[in-house]
C-alpha cells in the first residue's frame, strides 16, 4: 500500500489528538465563546477546534504532496491568520469581508489564468468569499458545521475516485477524515467549537476545491453546490430576507432556518441528524445525476430546488405557528 493511502486514517488521528489536546489547553481557556443573547449555548465553550482539524488534514494532506497549486494553500494560510486574529482580538465587519474578498480574488484570479472571461472570474471570486463567509455563519449549532465539512468532503473524494482522480481524492478525504475527529468533540453537548480559524477556512476549501475539482474535470459546475447546498441554501435565503427587512446583515442573529429548528423543539441532537440526513441526500444525488444526460440533470436540480422551497414553507410556517401563539 502506498503511504499516501494511509493519508486519511493519519489526518482522523492528528486531528483526534490535537482538538482532545485542545480542548483541554489553556489556549482554549483564553479563546472561549461566551454565550449571549443570539447564542444557542448556555455555557462558555472553547472554539480552538478548528485548528485541531485543520492540522490533522493539512497533516494527511502533506503525506499526499498533491500537485495542486500554491496559491491555494497560501490563501488557506492567509485567511486562518485573518480569521484567528478575529477570533482573539476582533476585526471590524467591513474590514474582515474586505480581506476575505482580497484573499478570494487573488485565488480565482490565479486558478483561471488560462481564461480572458473578467465575468466568470469576478463569479468566482464572489462565491468562494460568500461560501467561506456562509460556512461561518452556519457554525452555530453542535455538531452542524462538523458534520456537514464531514459529508461534503467525502463526496468531493468519492466522485474525484469515480473520475480517476486518486490524489485528489484522497485530499478531500483527508479533509472529511479530520473533520470526523472534531466531530467526536463537537456532537451535542459539544466540548469545542470550530471558531473563525476553522469555519472560514473550511468553506474556503469547499469553494476552492470545488472550482479545481470543475477545472480538472472531476464534476460538472453544478456538483460543489448540490453537495453543499444545505449550508448554501440556508444562509443565501436568510441573508436575501434580512436584506428585504433591511436589517443589519453583518450582526449576528438567530434566523437560520437550522436555528430556528433547534428553538421550535428539535434541539441541537435532532436538528444535526436532520441537517445529516439532508446531506447525505443531496450528495448521493449529486454523484448519481453526474451520470445522467444533461435532461435529467436539470431535472433533479429542479427537483431540489422545489424540495427546498417546500422545507422552508414547512419551517417558516412552523415559526409562525409558534409566534403566534406566543412561544
Amino acid at each position: 500500500m502506498q503511504p499516501a493511502s494511509w493519508a486519511p486514517l493519519t489526518a482522523f488521528a492528528a486531528a483526534l489528538l490535537a482538538v482532545w489536546w485542545l480542548a483541554g489547553s489553556r489556549l482554549s481557556g483564553l479563546l472561549l465563546d461566551r454565550p449571549n443573547s443570539r447564542s444557542l449555548h448556555e455555557v462558555p465553550v472553547p472554539r480552538t477546534g478548528g485548528l485541531g482539524l485543520l492540522a490533522g488534514a493539512l497533516l494527511g494532506i502533506t503525506i499526499i504532496a498533491p500537485r495542486l497549486p500554491t496559491v491555494l494553500w497560501i490563501a488557506l494560510a492567509a485567511l486562518m491568520l485573518v480569521s484567528f486574529f478575529d477570533d482573539v482580538r476582533g476585526i471590524p465587519a467591513p474590514l474582515r469581508l474586505l480581506l476575505h474578498l482580497a484573499v478570494c480574488a487573488w485565488f480565482a484570479t490565479t486558478a483561471l489564468a488560462g481564461g480572458n472571461d473578467f465575468l466568470v472570474t469576478a463569479a468566482a471570486a464572489l462565491a468562494i468569499a460568500w461560501m467561506a463567509n456562509l460556512y461561518n455563519f452556519m457554525d452555530g449549532s453542535d455538531g452542524l458545521a462538523g458534520g456537514m465539512a464531514l459529508s461534503g468532503f467525502f463526496f468531493y473524494g468519492v466522485a474525484a475516485w469515480l473520475a480517476g482522480n486518486t490524489e485528489f481524492a484522497l485530499v478531500n478525504f483527508s479533509i472529511a477524515a479530520a473533520a470526523a475527529a472534531f466531530l467526536v468533540f463537537n456532537f451535542h453537548p459539544a466540548r469545542i467549537f470550530l471558531g473563525d480559524a476553522g469555519s472560514v477556512p473550511l468553506g474556503f476549501l469547499a469553494a476552492a476545491l470545488g472550482l479545481l475539482g470543475w477545472l480538472q474535470r472531476d464534476w460538472t459546475w453544478w456538483f460543489p453546490a448540490l453537495v453543499f447546498s444545505p449550508f448554501i441554501v440556508d444562509a443565501s435565503v436568510t441573508l436575501a430576507r434580512r436584506l428585504l427587512r433591511r436589517d443589519r446583515v453583518w450582526q449576528a442573529h438567530r434566523d437560520h432556518y437550522y436555528q430556528r429548528l433547534v428553538r421550535l423543539g428539535w434541539g441541537h441532537r435532532g436538528t444535526a441528524l436532520a441537517e445529516y440526513a439532508l446531506m447525505f441526500s443531496c450528495g448521493a444525488l449529486a454523484l448519481a445525476a453526474m451520470a445522467m444526460p444533461a435532461v435529467m440533470q436539470a431535472a433533479a436540480l429542479a427537483t431540489v430546488a422545489l424540495a427546498y422551497l417546500a422545507l422552508i414553507a414547512l419551517i417558516e410556517r412552523a415559526w409562525r405557528r409558534t409566534a403566534g401563539n406566543g412561544k
